[in-house]
């Protein structure tokens, strides 16, 4: 016996989500359409208007529903300080830490050369002119502590510091090959207090 056609599509979208499987994605739907019909019926009201309503902040990246985001326009954050993640999920993480006041840059990647993904790729010369602008003095690099995290780092150190600009890394509170977005708040907000140079 086949499947239907509008059920087998959505077991198939259902897959693209980082790690969900066959079986996974197929619980999902089953359980989606058996159990949760008005909870699927608000994830699709609430993924649409997600995809038609963000957008990427001019300033730093991240996601937001106008060209600068809330937290890039509020005046009481410190702009002498720019602080760069790899996702948006990072980001989240570290102002859960409530430790941190400055501006970010999400990368929205790191540099993967296995996966084709270098700075052309992430748009690092977009940070760049952003951190060389004038008001930034420190630039917190905040990428994971994974092979591609501290290569990413590593690079952009380079490229920073040869601008004239003061870098540091967060500190390793977290474990090696540990993602921020995984992390809890505490550990992240220790690694920022206990950051160094670079």
């Amino acid at each position: 016996m086949s499947v239907p056609n509008s059920l087998d599509e959505l077991i198939a979208a259902l897959r693209c989500l980082p790690g969900v499987g066959p079986k996974s994605a197929q619980r999902m739907a089953y359980h989606l359409l058996q159990h949760e019909r008005d909870g699927a019926q608000r994830l699709s009201r609430a993924l649409l208007a997600a995809l038609q309503n963000l957008r990427h902040c001019t300033r730093c990246n991240a996601f937001a529903e106008s060209e600068i985001c809330a937290r890039c326009a509020a005046p009481r954050r410190d702009a002498s300080l720019l602080c760069v993640v790899e996702t948006p999920a990072d980001l989240n993480m570290m102002e859960q830490s409530q430790l941190y006041n400055g501006l970010y840059y999400c990368l929205m990647g790191r540099i993967e050369p296995l996966g084709g993904v270098g700075p052309r790729e992430l748009q690092i010369e977009r940070l760049i002119v952003r951190a060389s602008g004038g008001e930034v003095q420190e630039v917190i690099l905040a990428t994971n502590f994974t092979n591609e995290g501290e290569a990413t780092a590593h690079y952009l150190a380079e490229v920073l510091r040869a601008r004239g600009l003061k870098v540091s890394r967060i500190a390793r509170g977290l474990p090696v090959g540990a993602e921020l977005e995984y992390t809890d708040a505490g550990t992240i907000g220790q690694a920022l207090v206990e950051r160094r140079p670079l």
